[in-house]
């Protein structure tokens, strides 16, 4: 695991402070790091800094800060049954629900958007839209941003040589085509995309948007406007047009805050298949636009990850060049720099992933009931109809009050039988155990087997059904399976291990194999930790290409992959 960058977290640590006669936010360094020297600094004595404009002293403000646009603003204005336009002229900014009018706060508590009348304010904001739009109010907003630019601009040169430092010592210890962009459509992977492009002055960089089948519109068409916009760059999309989301709901039940399947099924499994047909077994540097600051797991990221442990898709070594970037630097960059962005940001989003994320707050389901009310309503009605399914009392309560994102295992799902490992131990043979099948013992049960060695269906006993796994170093036979008839279970395999040193351990890594047998609902995560490519998941089952396989054995490692399967995680009960 890389160490070297976890002592610089706080290189750029900052918080905002306000200049309340420029009407500016002034990102203020907290350290004397070298990137820092030539930033505002707080004043010990007085607590506050000077703003680079006009030399007047600024006051404290918040940690971290977001632009509101001109939409934005007016459903601000309209929530808060003020008059349109009434801010039209201020300086307005936002940090998660509280926002600031001149450097003066006002939150707006999560039941307001609960309760909001979406179709009323809806039809408002269409009405109003043509006078948002005159030339007034886009100027004032334009000469926010302008001020804004220019106050934080040593901070902005900062950060960006800092950055292109980190890039290009990374690059060079790959070839450079085997770099590749994570591209998301969000303003982190935005920034990221463009800063490293600068950085290794190379427009024909490999990007890879994961197309999840849940994004906002307005990312499939940011993700149009990157392509056509970047004609030089090889811009790939990922995705899973296999499986669909709302029948894989119904089966074992909607992601949920710490169940979150969607991403490897989506997103994670999609793109592993991208980067194998891209580069097979060829190792890649991938750089991510994860930030510290967006939770508090990204908290703990080193800013290179090449561990098995730490990377989702084994073949990739991940960089992070925004790693300590606030959300206010990388809307700095975006406005400075004139990078093009999702426009679900001027609607008042804070992040931008799938619309229906268990992570989301109350303030983007509002938005989603106004921009895609369609969308949305679906969506409430299947997460009702899965409540009453599951037993709830109140179904719409537990729905509309966000319980169903702390959904935990697979209570009340019929598939959650599936990933119990039934079995009993065979009393006529010593190191056997029955497993309990969910159907008939067959072909793709064997080739489940591949990872633990070379699959031999000549040496074993013919009359019994039995396949014999063989050591790859040795060709001594270590695992015995066969199709076996046991009271209680109606489909059963016996499994047999032979001429190793620890049984116990190797029946563990066999269980994981079974309850893959069993459980497997196509996440795709196996695909993802298989570093040789020889991991296939389709419509017609789970295979591993046993030319391919390498008998590393990590998709039986318990630390990168738990229980052997996403599914143990997701449907235990």
């Amino acid at each position: 695991m890389q160490q070297e960058d976890s002592t610089k977290n706080v290189r750029f640590s900052a918080h905002i402070y306000y200049c309340s006669h420029c009407d500016v936010p002034v990102i203020t360094s907290l350290n004397d790091a070298e990137e820092n020297r030539s930033l505002p600094k707080i004043n010990e004595v007085t607590g506050k800094s000077t703003c680079p404009l006009c030399g007047g002293e600024t006051q404290y403000l918040s940690t971290d800060l977001r632009p509101v646009f001109p939409q934005e603003r007016l459903l601000t204005e309209l929530l808060l049954g003020k008059e349109p336009f009434f801010l039209s002229q201020k300086s307005v900014w936002c940090e998660n629900s509280r926002y600031y009018f001149d450097g003066k706060s006002k939150s707006i508590p999560s039941k307001v958007f609960l309760d909001a009348d979406t179709d009323i304010l809806k039809q408002k904001l269409e009405e109003l839209k043509t006078q948002n739009e005159r030339p007034e109010i886009t100027a004032a907003f334009d000469n926010q941003i302008e001020r804004f630019v220019k106050a934080n601009g040593s901070r902005l040169n900062a950060l960006i040589n800092e950055a292109h430092d980190f890039i290009k010592k990374e690059a060079a210890k790959f070839p450079t085509e085997n770099i590749v962009l994570s591209f998301s459509g969000g303003k982190d992977s935005s920034v990221t995309a463009d800063i490293v492009t600068k950085a290794l002055s190379n427009p024909s960089l490999v990007h890879i948007f994961g197309n999840t089948t849940l994004e906002f519109p307005t990312t499939l068409e940011y993700a149009e406007r990157f392509r056509k916009n970047h004609p030089f760059a090889i811009f790939e999309t990922a995705i899973n047009d296999e499986q669909d989301f709302i029948k894989v709901c119904d089966d074992i039940g909607p992601p949920a805050r710490m169940m979150r399947w969607c991403c490897s099924m989506f997103k994670t499994g999609p793109i592993t298949r991208t980067l194998n047909a891209l580069y097979r077994n060829q190792k890649v540097l991938t750089f991510y636009g994860i930030r510290h600051a967006e939770s508090v797991s990204r908290s703990k990221y080193n800013r290179v990850e090449d561990s098995k442990e730490s990377v989702k898709i084994q073949k990739q070594t991940v960089a992070s060049p925004i790693i300590d970037w606030k959300d206010i630097d990388v809307w700095l960059y975006l406005l400075a720099e004139k990078v093009d962005f999702n426009d679900a940001y001027r609607l008042g989003y804070d992040r931008v992933g799938c619309w229906c994320c268990p992570n989301n707050n109350q303030r983007a389901q509002f938005l989603s009931r106004i921009y895609m009310s369609e969308r949305s309503k679906k969506w409430r009605d299947f997460l009702i109809a899965f409540a009453k399914k599951i037993g709830k009392p109140d179904p719409e309560v537990y729905v509309d009050s966000g319980s169903w994102k702390a959904r935990q295992g697979g209570n009340g799902l019929s598939s959650a039988n599936d990933v119990k490992i039934r079995f009993t131990n065979c009393t006529a043979e010593e190191h056997a155990k029955n497993y309990a099948l969910v159907r008939p013992f067959c072909d793709e049960l064997v080739n489940l087997f591949v990872p633990f060695g070379k699959v031999s269906r000549e040496l074993g006993r013919k009359l019994l059904h039995e396949v014999l796994i063989l050591d790859v170093r040795t060709n001594v036979p270590i695992i015995s399976i066969q199709p076996f008839t046991v009271d209680g279970f109606e489909n059963a395999v016996k499994v047999r291990t032979m001429n190793v040193a620890d049984h116990e351990d190797l029946q563990r890594q066999i269980s994981y194999q079974i309850r893959k047998f069993n459980a497997c609902r196509k996440c795709l995560k196996c695909e993802s930790v298989c570093k040789s490519g020889a991991i296939s998941i389709t419509a017609e089952g789970y295979y591993i290409d046993e030319e391919k396989c390498v008998h590393c054995k990590m998709c039986v490692n318990q630390a990168v992959l738990a229980n052997g399967c996403l599914m143990a995680k997701y449907l235990r009960t």
